[in-house]
């Protein structure tokens, strides 16, 4: 999943994606307002990480001109202030959460995945293809009754598939959504996470749920066989 982190503290910036990467977490840095909003206009994030007390606009400036444009994407805001109006103004400009600094990374860790199951719209709190469940909120994947451990990029790409299962997802998107826009490598490193996936939810319970759709990219199927 694909974060972006609008802050001006650099080395606060620099703790929190190394912290959110740890956790499978594609992490993309904005450091004043103007960059921030012009990223979510343009990029697919899962969810934005937006501070308050920004150069250029300030986070409810941010926040507000995103909503205008029915840009959707989940809004957590951080802010050093305090106090029940900061709370409510950072709501009313269409905010989806609120963690004041300073924060603990467990409590910021937790609300973004429960904006992140959320989305753009209802989503159930575990995602279930035929018998592939994944519990976003425990990072675990079970096959019927066997639980299955994933890496952290394993864990986000399978997340991306399920979220829209039976149809395809490009190889573009998936790179765009569980790796950030500073990625230079090679493109066929989803190919290599989808063998890895393969490995651990398909060939041991002799099925092929993840298929590759040549030229297009990649569908799981709610099939076990």
């Amino acid at each position: 999943m694909r974060i972006l982190l609008v802050e001006d503290e650099a080395k606060l910036a620099a703790y929190v994606k190394r912290g959110l990467e740890r956790e499978g977490f594609a992490v993309d840095i904005a450091g004043d307002g103007e960059q921030g909003l012009w990223l979510a206009s343009s990029e697919p994030y899962d969810v934005v990480v937006l501070d308050i007390m920004l150069p250029k606009l300030n986070g409810y400036r941010v926040c507000a001109e995103l909503r205008r444009q029915q840009v959707w994407i989940p809004i957590l805001m951080l802010t050093a202030k305090t106090g029940e109006y900061d709370e409510a103004e950072a709501l009313d400009t269409g905010a989806d959460d609120f963690l004041s600094k300073p924060f603990s990374f467990v409590v910021l860790l937790a609300r973004l995945r429960a904006l992140i199951r959320r989305g753009t719209g209802e989503r159930p709190a575990v995602s279930e293809v035929g018998d592939l469940r994944l519990d976003p909120a425990q990072r675990r994947v079970f096959v019927g009754d066997v639980e299955v451990n994933l890496t952290p990029t394993e864990f986000s790409v399978l997340q991306l598939l399920m979220r829209q299962p039976g149809d395809v997802v490009s190889k573009a998107d998936i790179l765009a959504s569980c790796w950030d826009w500073a990625f230079e490598g090679d493109p066929n490193i989803v190919e290599v996470y989808i063998r890895h996936l393969r490995r651990k939810i398909d060939l041991p319970f002799g099925r092929s749920q993840l298929e590759t759709v040549r030229g297009a990219g990649y569908r799981l199927s709610a099939h076990d066989a």
